[in-house]
């Protein structure tokens, strides 16, 4: 009796065994971010002898007499979606809707790229430079920003860079919708709040006086602390007898600061009126800002990572790139939660306004599923004692043989 007749159970064991670490892996990855669950499969041993054939009573036939064991192999569901919940990180992440995309990272020692689904991402000083890193230190890919706002085209790693401040936006334009009263006064003030380059703000007084001896008619002077408002000629505002605004519908300033600095103003007046009764601002837009300090950096809508200032103001830093491939589900798993392209796989494809599929301040949970895997456990126990049954009862027989022979 040959020794062979143990090859099934002893490819048996080891293959389930192999399976129960496999499940044992997934298992113990159940709160692993972006972690996508692998499974054992198996096929058929076959030796070397060839294939017996011969004509029976319904012609000819053939058959394997060499089927030797089980053999195994892992697949890892790589476009399996895991859940998404939200997270408490500003520079967490997660791709929902989309199972064929991902995130590139970059190994700063060899220079390989990677991909994963993991985006619990974090701030790494390396060099003195603020790289955004993932959970391995690896640094994030993207596009980052120009100075407009807009991003590059080429993808490269994404630093943390942006000024600890940003300057005023000098008022350069205003509009403003208002009433002056058609009797019983004989001035009006309107308050206007303009910047001016050097982070200055204050309130321009806009003073409307009655014009003696002229129907509807006001001249306008313009008040104000810390600066000096002049205008090209005397500026004289002429109302039709209905209170609808006839001329001028602009008037032209400038804001001289007492820091030396100084501010051109456009003002539309166009939407005001001279109408019975109070006076009263319904209206006023105007495009100056104070300057800001940084508050905090996160990624926000469609991947963008950028900076918030104490003014309201935001500064784009980069965009968060995604890529796909042709066969997702043959990429190499090099851990759990990283990916490198291979043959099978196809090389990666940049996404196209991927940001679609970004949800900022949240993560792709684990795929692995433990009612799933404690079933398999299950399984592959019973099947590791069957095989091992039947190794024992091979020994046994063997064991015939060799008193047989004594």
């Amino acid at each position: 009796m040959a020794l062979s007749i143990f090859t099934p159970s002893v490819t048996g064991m080891d293959s389930q065994s192999h399976a129960l670490q496999t499940v044992s892996t997934n298992i113990a990855n159940i709160n692993t971010v972006g972690y996508k669950s692998s499974e054992t499969m198996f096929y058929t041993l076959l030796g070397s002898a060839p294939v017996v054939k011969g004509n029976g009573a319904n012609g000819l036939q053939s058959s394997r007499v060499d089927t030797n064991g089980v053999g195994y192999y892992d697949r890892t569901l790589v476009s399996s979606q895991g859940q998404v919940v939200a997270s408490n990180s500003n520079f967490d992440v997660a791709i929902n809707g989309n199972s064929n995309a991902f995130f590139t990272v970059r190994d700063s020692y060899s220079g390989d790229e990677y991909y994963t689904r993991a985006g619990n991402f974090r701030i790494q000083m390396s060099g003195g430079v603020p790289y955004l890193v993932a959970n391995n230190g690896m640094h994030v890919q993207g596009y980052v920003a120009n100075e407009d706002g807009s991003f590059g085209t080429s993808i490269e790693d994404i630093v943390l860079n942006y000024p600890d401040k940003i300057p005023a936006t000098p008022t350069s334009s205003v509009q403003i919708g208002a009433n002056v009263p058609a009797d019983g006064v004989e001035s009006s003030s309107y308050g206007i709040m303009v910047y001016g380059p050097n982070d200055n703000a204050s309130n321009m007084n806009m003073v409307f006086h009655k014009v003696e001896d002229k129907a509807n008619a006001w001249t306008v002077t313009f008040e104000m602390d810390g600066a000096v408002v002049s205008s090209a000629e005397p500026i004289e505002v002429q109302f039709s007898s209905d209170g609808k605004l006839l001329t001028p519908t602009d008037i032209n300033i400038n804001v001289a600061w007492a820091d030396g600095s100084s501010n051109a103003i456009a003002l539309n007046i166009e939407n005001m009126t001279q109408y019975a009764g109070s006076s009263g601002i319904t209206n006023i837009k105007q495009d100056g800002k104070e300057g800001g300090s940084f508050k905090e950096a996160s990624v926000g809508k469609n991947g963008v990572i950028s900076a918030l200032y104490s003014n309201g103001q935001t500064v784009n830093i980069a965009k968060l790139a995604l890529s796909s491939f042709a066969a997702p589900d043959n990429l190499t798993a090099i851990s759990g939660t990283l990916f490198e392209a291979n043959g099978a796989s196809g090389n990666a494809v940049l996404i196209e306004d991927g940001g679609e599929y970004l949800v900022p301040q949240a993560l792709e949970q684990s795929t692995a599923n433990v009612e799933k895997e404690f079933s398999k456990m299950v399984v592959i126990q019973r099947a590791y004692g069957m095989n091992s049954n039947a190794f024992t009862v091979a020994d046994e027989m063997l064991e015939v043989v060799r008193d047989l022979k004594a």
